[in-house]
């Protein structure tokens, strides 16, 4: 039974009962359309009500508002549900907003807030991210101090697990890399038999430019990810709590460690892919161009500047730095979800190849300034 109903002359007093909610929604909507009380005054009491929820209440205000229209006059004895409120301002909303304000303005006013919004949130990422790089440059401060703060044995294993176990995959990727250079620039410079400047165009491209840039974008992908992933599952873990309750700074241990080790192997690194590079070139140009080993070294030794391997190596350690900053930030800033985690890997992985191209970039226009 959901309302009781009792009729005097010209009007009808309605007691509501019961549960006027989405399990009784058949039995509601039958109960109101036996109802058809056109001009008559109804009293609604709702003092009996045990359950009321949002479709309960959204089929009586519908048939309160026929019952208006055809007539009837309504009068609410007691206090009126908050229900009907809600109603009333969400449909007053849905009927105001096509004819609120103009496209335009409306337009107008999103691209203001999206600039906002947006304006808000760099400017918390830039508070954050100089937070973090401070804070990491006041720890390794500390950490050049004392051997103890230093924590030489994570240091070693990074090192080991960065560069050492990183060997195959970049002299492999050297290698080729300057197979590719040497097979193209041969094919190109016999049109003018100029074979010869094969050896200096692999020499030079290798030492200054392709060695360290690609053994940096592998890395990227390699460590840089690995750098977030694990920071990151450490976030989720709690295990970053746990190290703050326990008094231990998680930027001597985790960040620190972790920087230090990729900035001794990266330049190492790039001296084994600057090596593969030029025996890969001395490859193809034996096989190729018939230039023999012994040919090949007294050219490489003429076509080099004494600045031109240092120029690949100088850029190493600055690579390192971005690469290892940008992992173990995206990994700090984890939060919540293993979805986050995979979103900030994989923004890790993007950003620090851009920013590796862009340092190349920038080095290369510094270079040239300086003659170097």
């Amino acid at each position: 039974m959901l309302f009781e109903s009792e009729r005097s002359g010209d009007g009808l007093t309605l007691r509501l009962r019961g549960g006027w909610c989405i399990d009784n929604l058949r039995e509601i909507e039958n109960s109101l359309a036996q109802l058809n009380e056109q001009g008559r005054q109804i009293k609604l009491d709702f003092s009996g009500i045990q359950t009321l929820d949002l479709s309960g209440a959204w089929l009586l205000r519908n048939w309160l508002e026929r019952t208006s229209q055809a007539g009837g006059r309504i009068e609410v004895v007691g206090e009126r549900p908050s229900h009907f409120a809600f109603l009333d301002e969400l449909l007053q909303r849905q009927s105001a907003q096509p004819g609120a304000s103009p496209p335009s303005a409306t337009s107008l006013r999103d691209a203001v807030v999206w600039i906002g919004r947006g304006t808000i949130q760099q400017a918390k990422q830039t508070r954050d991210a100089i937070g973090f790089f401070g804070r990491i440059a006041a720890t390794m401060l500390r950490a050049m101090r004392s051997a103890h703060h230093l924590r030489l044995p994570s240091i070693a294993r990074h090192v080991y697990e960065t560069g050492i176990q990183a060997i195959p995959i970049v002299s492999l990727i050297a290698f080729l890399i300057s197979v590719i250079v040497a097979y193209l620039g041969a094919q190109q410079l016999q049109t003018f038999g100029a074979e010869i400047f094969t050896v200096d165009l692999v020499a030079i491209s290798v030492l200054r430019e392709m060695g360290v840039l690609l053994t940096s974008i592998i890395v990227a992908g390699r460590s840089g990810s690995a750098f977030a992933a694990e920071i990151g599952v450490m976030r989720l873990n709690d295990e970053i709590d746990a190290l703050q309750s326990m008094g231990v700074d998680f930027y001597e241990v985790l960040v620190v460690p972790r920087l230090i080790g990729l900035v001794i192997a990266l330049p190492l690194l790039t001296i084994i892919a600057d090596a593969m590079g030029l025996a890969g070139g001395a490859l193809l140009s034996s096989m190729l161009l018939d230039i023999q080993l012994t040919q090949f070294i007294p050219r490489v030794q003429d076509a080099l500047a004494p600045t031109t391997f240092w120029a690949g190596l100088i850029k190493a350690p600055v690579f390192a730095m971005l690469i290892a900053l940008v992992g173990t930030y995206r990994g700090m800033q984890v939060r919540d979800s293993s979805r986050e985690l995979g979103r900030l890997t994989t923004l890790a992985v993007v950003q620090s190849i851009f920013l590796v191209i862009f340092a190349d970039a920038i080095f290369a226009v510094v270079f040239v300034e300086l003659d170097f």
